[in-house]
């Protein structure tokens, strides 16, 4: 039996990809700062941080695969070091503790943010392409593309690294509410609703949790394989929230620039007096202005995935934020639900 150590595995992604892993027949063991909500039966949960070397060993004990989830997923932090702190070292950490126990393979976690280049590169992504460290539009983005470029570099050097690349994840059990449901809930309240028209990439979380075990499974060492799902307009996804919700509301478009100097007030005023997160930030504006079409195309080809429409999933997580959904679903299964699709465009994700 291939047993597996997964950091970060009581957040949200990692909470659909245990589920799946053990429904595979793994053996799951779980590092994470916090104890899960809901333990699922066979899997061992080791409380500890990333920065613990020697607790980040003890959890690599036996372990074939890694998979590296562990991170901060926000925009905010009160201290922006914390950023570097927790996706850089944190990946160094585990990635040095994986070489030394000899570890088989090794998925990193990364986002679809670093892939974004500045106004003026047009076309879409490559899945190759990285973000220039001097060109990231925040302390989050700039932390993840090093995290990466470290997993890149150790792949280089003969570790089998692997990359996963989630877009946008939505779905049930968000608990911690990351940035893609923190945006949903925001849009479900007030009456009017200032917003950047950007394509947003969904993909439902189990489809992201699916494909990281493909990537895991299939892909080429050293290699990103970028698992999204459907892009579509903002403007779209907030009358599909409105239909779902009952709740309307006024759209008001907004442009990126005013935006990006109104969330840069409300960070500064998170930063200085209220020390809680703001509805929005500049980097969040800049990653959204940023945003282009990314290709799927080689997961697909590569890996065999195959996400699903995403209108269940968006339909899931308006209703677990509206406390409409009550738990009804465990982790990895799906509702049975209407799940008529609809097929815009392509695009973004944190």
């Amino acid at each position: 039996m291939t047993r597996i150590l997964v950091t970060g595995g009581t957040g949200f992604i990692g909470l659909h990809l245990v589920s799946a892993l053990v429904a595979r027949g793994r053996q799951v063991r779980v590092l994470d700062l916090r104890a899960p909500v809901c333990a699922l039966p066979g899997v061992e949960y080791i409380e500890g941080s990333v920065l613990d070397p020697g607790r980040v060993d003890r959890a690599l004990e036996g372990v074939d695969e890694v998979y590296h989830l562990a991170g901060l997923p926000g925009m905010w932090m009160p201290e922006k070091r914390d950023f570097h702190t927790v996706n850089y070292r944190g990946t160094e950490v585990v990635i040095e503790a994986a070489r030394r126990r000899g570890i088989a393979r090794f998925l990193h976690c990364s986002t679809e943010s670093i892939l974004f280049r500045g106004p003026s590169s047009e076309g879409a992504v490559a899945d190759d392409a990285l973000l220039p460290a001097d060109d990231a539009p925040g302390p989050y983005t700039r932390s993840k593309l090093l995290a990466e470029r470290l997993a890149m570099q150790a792949a280089a050097s003969g570790f089998p690294v692997i990359v996963g690349c989630p877009t946008m994840p939505i779905g049930p059990h968000d608990r911690n509410l990351t940035p893609p449901t923190a945006m949903l809930r925001h849009f479900l309240g007030g009456r009017f609703q200032f917003y950047v028209d950007f394509a947003v990439n969904l993909v439902d979380v189990r489809d992201a949790a699916a494909g990281l075990i493909l990537a895991m499974e299939r892909g080429k060492i050293g290699h990103r394989y970028i698992l999204g799902g459907e892009s579509l307009p903002l403007k779209t996804i907030l009358q599909l929230v409105a239909a779902i919700s009952g709740r309307r509301s006024v759209l008001i478009p907004v442009p990126g620039r005013i935006a990006e100097t109104a969330a840069a007030i409300l960070e500064l005023i998170a930063d200085r007096v209220t020390h809680k997160a703001p509805s929005g930030t500049a980097e969040g504006v800049r990653i959204a202005s940023r945003a282009r079409a990314l290709s799927i195309e080689k997961a697909q080809r590569e890996l065999g995935y195959a996400p699903r429409p995403v209108e269940s999933a968006l339909r899931e997580t308006v209703l677990y934020l509206l406390g409409t959904e009550n738990d009804r679903y465990e982790p990895g299964s799906s509702p049975d639900r209407d799940t008529r699709s609809f097929h815009p465009n392509r695009r973004y994700g944190v």
